[in-house]
């Protein structure tokens, strides 16, 4: 099976390692992957900002980088919403691009998604352990956007010694939502601060998730505060690699 990366601005500027762990779990599930090089931000700051014309030049670069791609597969829930809910809307008045981003929409899918939908594993192919007890994060993007909420549980599931513990009103958004922290701090300072008290009301000693706005926004309020929680994407769980935090 043949698969594209699209590694996204956090991952390929803050989190590499993220990308290399992903990387690493496809290759051990049979995947044979490329990276065009010429793919971009998906645009998504931009549209969330109301600069839909800049937005939409962003999106006309994703289509044409991978309009040979058999699937996409990205470690963001974010991401993935944004090409498979917006891409189609931005070219209403363009019949041709419209049907290009309908069918990146239809192959593009999020990490664990892909794992689970797509590849179909079983604990027999995920080779990981993680001796500890963790609680999962689930992002906004992931649920609402892109309807996926079991299979990164399925995944971690499989993940030899990994307790996991429910996290208290999971549905709840951690306050990034990217210029949302930006514009309305004290707002999404006070989220996160709750999100922070149910992960320490779990006793885990790792928050694992699968959008890293999130993962970034969460680490950086336990550091803060002076939690000693790891924070891991779910990619970097199931290969075995260290932390976000």
């Amino acid at each position: 099976m043949r698969a594209s990366l699209f590694i996204t601005c956090l991952s390929d500027i803050f989190y590499p390692g993220v990308g290399k762990s992903m990387v690493k779990v496809l290759e051990q599930n049979g995947v044979e992957l490329d990276f065009p090089e010429g793919q971009t931000c998906c645009g998504q700051p931009a549209y969330n900002s109301g600069y839909r014309s800049e937005a939409r030049q962003a999106a006309e670069q994703m289509i044409r980088v991978f309009e040979e791609s058999v699937y996409v597969v990205t470690p963001s829930g974010s991401c993935s919403a944004m090409i498979r809910h917006y891409y189609p809307q931005l070219f209403e008045d363009d019949p041709d691009l419209k049907r290009k981003a309908q069918q990146l929409a239809d192959k593009t899918y999020e990490f664990s998604e892909f794992m689970i939908k797509v590849l179909k594993v079983e604990q027999d192919r995920i080779r990981a352990e993680l001796r500890g007890t963790a609680t999962y994060h689930h992002s906004c993007h992931m649920m609402r956007g892109i309807g996926v909420r079991d299979e990164p549980l399925q995944l971690l599931g499989m993940v030899r010694g990994l307790t996991l513990k429910e996290l208290p009103y999971a549905e709840d958004c951690c306050g990034f939502g990217g210029t949302f922290s930006v514009k309305m701090s004290t707002i999404s300072e006070a989220m996160v601060d709750e999100k922070v008290n149910h992960i320490v009301e779990t006793g885990a000693e790792y928050l694992i998730g699968s959008d890293l706005g999130c993962l970034m926004n969460i680490s950086g309020r336990l550091r803060r505060l002076g939690h000693e929680i790891k924070v891991l994407h779910v990619a970097e769980v199931l290969a075995g690699e260290g932390s976000v935090k």
